[in-house]
């Protein structure tokens, strides 16, 4: 528990240092709220029904009850953060940190704004937690052309697990789908193939495209020569003059809007940490523009083998249309927004920590209360609830005549720094010892200045 609250700590401090506010929405809605929202993930909402029949749903993910908040308050504008239980019907692998409830944690910026700033500020928003996290360096991807020349990656894992931040645009991949020929029936059931291919291989992705999807192969092995591509802004540069490509006027809007985000990402000074990835696709139906994606990636046990793909740790995009889909007029509040991964941050975490033999403190006790002699229990109670009234982090035994060892073996074990020490020579003359745990010099302190002397080392550690 202690690990997962450092965890939410990073990034719940940097949503409130970017100027979010806390919301919170109700752990179920309507099922109608939330059907058509998700695509094919939509078989994996946990369905509900109330003693009056009303059909309800939990919710999938922090992002929909978002959008539904907005637009029954109409509301135009709000930067928010919001920490909370999702569910879905899944198989749950714990070592990768996926389950059927899990926590996650939101960032989203609705409302009428310039082009590509707030996009661009929630891609700085996922490097600043990831980097605080320390899960490892980000994995930088060397510029491939779409004629199948030989893609390089520089890990700096140094220890750590890569991490590759990804970023694409749905329309772009709309655009790529019109001049490939893909039906625009079809659109989001092949975005839902693409998007699977982190997870495997392209002629997996092909195979279920062509036969279960019902593409044509030509236009399969078209969307191929595209979704191989990865870069950055001179990969962008490159589709700008891309014969099929250039045809599209949605995809040309995608390619300006990117050109602009890579501007402000250089300013961010994080452009070289975020690889231009056209086989992103992003499942969930309500996405519109920029989307973007943080996987971690596990070496290899071969130098020359790509890194494997684990999981992605953080996530999200730009949903335009959402609340206007909730609100009875349909007005529409653009948005966007990030959602970070706890489960499998906590994870990987925990497997480091098994792995370097980390132990980390279950507590945050700053002083314990010790006494060597029996019948001192009103003693170290009145002691204790004097550095309580002070604000210090104290404990003691719940013991009556506890022995001395006994306490002083539970301090180290506990990793609790100072311990008062009270007994009848102590009482007497009006002091109390004060014990380094660390290092066992133990100093007489006059009872009046216990706590400032405490206080003070506390400070100073």
């Amino acid at each position: 528990m202690v690990v997962r609250e450092k965890i939410l700590d990073v990034i719940v401090s940097c949503f409130k240092r970017h100027g979010a506010k806390g919301l919170d929405t109700p752990a179920f809605e309507l099922k109608d709220m939330l059907t058509e929202k998700y695509g094919e993930d939509s078989r994996l909402i946990y369905d509900l029904k109330d003693q009056g029949g009303e059909l309800l749903s939990l919710r999938y993910d922090l992002t929909v009850p978002f959008a539904r908040y907005m637009a029954m308050n109409k509301l135009k504008k709000m930067k928010r953060y919001h920490v909370g239980k999702v569910w879905r019907r899944e198989s749950p692998t714990v070592v990768q940190g996926r389950y059927r409830e899990f926590c996650q944690c939101d960032f989203d910026i609705a409302g009428h704004f310039d082009p590509m700033i707030p996009d661009a500020e929630c891609l700085k928003i996922i490097c600043e937690i990831l980097s605080g996290l320390q899960l490892g360096d980000f994995l930088i991807k060397e510029s491939r052309d779409c004629h199948g020349s030989e893609r390089k990656s520089i890990d700096k894992a140094l220890g750590l697990l890569p991490l590759s931040l990804q970023v694409s645009d749905r329309r772009i991949l709309d655009g790529m789908f019109a001049v490939c020929g893909v039906p625009e029936s079809k659109f989001r059931a092949t975005c839902s193939s693409i998007d699977k291919l982190d997870k495997i291989s392209w002629k997996d992705v092909r195979h279920e495209m062509v036969a279960q999807k019902g593409l044509a192969p030509e236009v399969a092995d078209r969307i191929g020569d595209y979704v191989q591509c990865h870069g950055g802004v001179s990969l962008v540069e490159q589709l700008f003059q891309d014969p099929r490509l250039s045809q599209s006027k949605q995809a040309l809007e995608g390619l300006r809007d990117l050109k602009l985000l890579y501007e402000y990402l250089t300013l961010f000074g994080i452009a070289e940490k975020i690889s231009f990835d056209l086989s992103l696709a992003r499942g969930l139906d309500y996405y519109t523009g920029v989307i973007y994606e943080a996987v971690l990636l596990q070496n290899p046990a071969e130098a020359e083998e790509e890194p494997l793909n684990v999981g992605s740790v953080a996530a999200g995009g730009r949903y335009d249309e959402l609340v206007g889909m909730f609100n009875p007029k349909g007005h529409k509040v653009p948005c966007v927004g990030l959602s970070i991964g706890v489960e499998r941050i906590f994870s990987i975490v925990e497997q480091r920590m098994k792995t370097f033999g980390e132990k980390i403190r279950t507590t945050e006790t700053q002083v314990f209360v010790a006494t060597p002699q029996k019948n001192f229990l009103q003693e170290r109670l009145k002691l204790i609830a004097e550095l309580w009234d002070a604000g210090i982090k104290a404990e003691l035994l719940y013991k009556n005549n506890p022995k001395l060892l006994t306490q002083l073996h539970y301090c180290e074990n506990m990793g609790i720094p100072l311990v008062v020490i009270i007994g009848e020579e102590e009482l007497k003359e009006g002091v109390l010892k004060l014990r380094s745990v660390a290092s066992r010099e133990e100093v007489a302190i006059k009872r009046e200045n216990l706590v400032a002397e405490i206080q003070k080392r506390l400070f100073e550690s």
